[in-house]
């Protein structure tokens, strides 16, 4: 895989991304019973704003750095901003690191709670399991992440979130992948919420995977949450990114009406800038 998300950490789908997946976690917090997070692309977990590859695109300027000096922000927007800001020393202004899912994951997560990360990329799963060597809540793998979605749940943990983020370096073939392993992982843990990211450039190739969620995935729940900056006609730029959620929490698609019109204001690139949010399948 040729991928490697150095050159676009904290950018808009980064943004996306990540306020949504601490919102995920942060209901999960809400009792008290010990949970387990599954990242199964889990990356380098922490990016460094100035290596050559960031300060090659410097993405992360119009992402993460359009929040910073931001003030009345929606809840999920608040929790994660102010992460970022801890970890930059409180800066707004000159930022140096950024956090992957499983380090924002691990900054939220409690004692009694787990995670399971999985990385391929040799590199990648190195510098991972560095990060949290002598955490013993993380369990670290370099291994394929569908494959060990099948092999390792479910957990001993009832409760969980797994969080698919693939590198979609062929959309079509990726989509049906994440199709079968929901399917697998439905069926071993079905109280799990599945969170999936993906990019959106053209829009027939999302319209299969949402028609199979919405008739055959074995979710009762499905819902769909859209940022656009572009209009999605154009297989030669990132035009957007969306996160389907199966299985989500109680009243969480309020969360995200109030989230998404946020985003697309602070994270425009043009006049088309729109967001979607619905559900799939509901009860």
């Amino acid at each position: 895989m040729n991928y490697r998300h150095a050159f676009h950490a904290g950018n808009f789908a980064d943004v996306f991304k990540h306020s949504i997946l601490l919102g995920l976690l942060e209901s999960l917090k809400s009792k008290h019973t010990a949970f387990c997070y599954f990242d199964t692309h889990a990356g380098r977990g922490r990016y460094d704003l100035r290596s050559e590859e960031a300060a090659k695109t410097r993405e992360y300027a119009g992402g993460v750095q359009r929040l910073l000096s931001s003030a009345r922000l929606p809840a999920l927007l608040h929790i994660y901003v102010n992460l970022v800001r801890a970890l930059n020393n409180g800066q707004a202004s000159e930022l140096a690191v950024y956090p992957g899912s499983p380090y924002l994951a691990s900054l939220v997560m409690r004692k009694q709670d787990r995670a399971i990360l999985c990385e391929l990329q040799e590199g990648e799963a190195s510098a991972l399991k560095t990060l949290f060597r002598g955490d013993g809540r993380f369990a670290v793998h370099q291994r394929d992440g569908y494959e060990a979605l099948k092999a390792l749940t479910p957990p001993a943990q009832k409760r969980g979130l797994v969080l698919i983020d693939p590198p979609f370096e062929a959309q079509a073939s990726e989509f049906l992948q994440i199709e079968g392993a929901l399917a697998g992982a439905l069926a071993r843990w079905p109280t799990a919420i599945h969170a999936v990211w993906y990019p959106i450039k053209l829009r027939q190739h999302i319209v299969p995977f949402h028609r199979w969620l919405g008739e055959r995935c074995a979710a009762p729940r499905v819902l769909a949450a859209e940022l656009l900056l572009h209009p999605d006609n154009s297989s030669l730029r990132l035009n957007g990114c969306g996160m389907v959620i199966l299985n989500p929490p109680w009243k969480f698609d309020r969360q995200l009406d109030e989230l998404l019109p946020v985003l697309r204001d602070l994270l425009a690139q043009s006049r088309y800038g729109t967001y979607k949010l619905e559900w799939l399948k509901a009860e």
